[in-house]
Formats: structure tokens, sequence, C-alpha cells
């Protein structure tokens, strides 16, 4: 198979990133999702939940949250803006650079990350987005997380929230617009391998026919 990269972004709850791992193993692909969020931590000497916390936010609350952590000390003076503090599209523009670096390697998977937008005019890139019924979701979400049936959809509505918030900022665009993607999938009726199976068939068959 050619090189070629493969973004797939999902809806919380869904399965996305385990459909991706599996992918990547039966492709033989590398993953990358947390490796990116935690060379962004390194860089910027902040911790998940902050990277988190920062990008759950809309714009004009972004720099007010990084000038915070920068008055403690959190923040490496290297990586200041001529305004003097980090600003979320810092963050954004360092994490698509990180990405685009892994990507020029080798063929790879990248989970969410508006991967779609950062590879949107590469010829090599392919975007699957994972959704799910609701119902569905809930239930994984509980049964991962030993939440109860309130509390896993309070959890799913503000992660998808989040994400769009994040994706809209940046991208310009809905995550949910299905033009972002080559294909949307709605996972609910298929287990996380069989989703897989078909999507690496499928990936297959289109690099042979370049």
């Amino acid at each position: 198979m050619s090189k070629t990269i493969i973004t797939i972004n999902r809806e919380c709850g869904s399965d996305g990133r385990e459909i991706a791992c599996r992918l990547g193993e039966i492709l033989g692909l590398k993953v990358y999702d947390k490796a990116i969020l935690e060379a962004i931590c390194e860089k910027y000497n902040l911790d998940e939940k902050e990277i988190q916390r920062i990008k759950a936010k809309k714009l004009n609350f972004w720099d007010d949250l990084c000038q915070f952590y920068r008055q403690f000390g959190a923040v490496d003076d290297s990586y200041q803006t001529e305004s003097k503090k980090i600003t979320s599209r810092e963050l954004f523009y360092a994490e698509s650079q990180i990405i685009r670096n892994l990507a020029s390697q080798e063929s790879c998977i990248v989970v969410g990350r508006t991967g779609f937008h950062i590879f949107k005019d590469d010829p090599d890139a392919l975007h699957f987005f994972i959704i799910a019924d609701r119902d569905v979701r809930i239930k994984k979400v509980a049964e991962r997380f030993g939440f109860d049936e309130e509390a896993a959809a309070k959890y799913i509505d503000e992660t998808d929230e989040a994400r769009e918030t994040f994706t809209k900022s940046f991208a310009g665009v809905s995550r949910y617009d299905a033009r972002n993607y080559d294909l949307v999938i709605n996972v609910s009726r298929f287990t996380t391998e069989t989703v897989a199976d078909f999507l690496a068939v499928n990936i297959r068959k289109k690099m042979d026919m370049e």
C-alpha cells in the first residue's frame, strides 16, 4: 500500500478511537492521538487537563486562560508571542505542525485533532467520521466509566460540544458536515472489528487503484 494518511473524527461514545486502533493493527499503521497531545503539553509545560480545558473554551476565553497559567510560571517564556502570552492559535498551530511532521515520515492514522482540516488538500489523505445512535453511545460511556445514564449523557454532550467548538474555531466548519469526509459511518449495529475490517478492505482497494 502506498503512503497514505487516514484521519478519523468521532462522536463521543462511538468507539472511534478503538476502531482507529484496530484499523492501525490491520494495516500496520501507527495511530496518533495522545502522542500529539503529550508533545504539546511538554512544549508548553501544561498538563493534559489544562490543554483540554483551553480547547473547550470559546476563543475569547482562551487567551485569558493562557495568561492565567503564565502568571504562575506554567508557560515557558521561549514560546511567548509578541503579546507576551501563549494564545489558543499557537497551541493549534503547534499541534498541527507536530501532526504534519509525523505524517510526513510515514503512513499513519490521526484520531481527532481536526485532522480532516489539516490534511484537506493532501491527495494522500482519506477522511472518516464515526458516529453512533445516542442510546448506544450512552450505554457505552456508562459502562466504560461506571456512570449512570444521566451522567453518561452529560459527559457525551460536554465532550461533543467541546470538540465542535474547537473545530468551528479553527477549521471554520462544523465537524458534523459530511462534506468534510470521504465516508461517514454509523457504527451502532456493527462491532469494532467489523467496522475496522470494512474500512481496511476499502482503503486497500483505493490504494491499489492508484
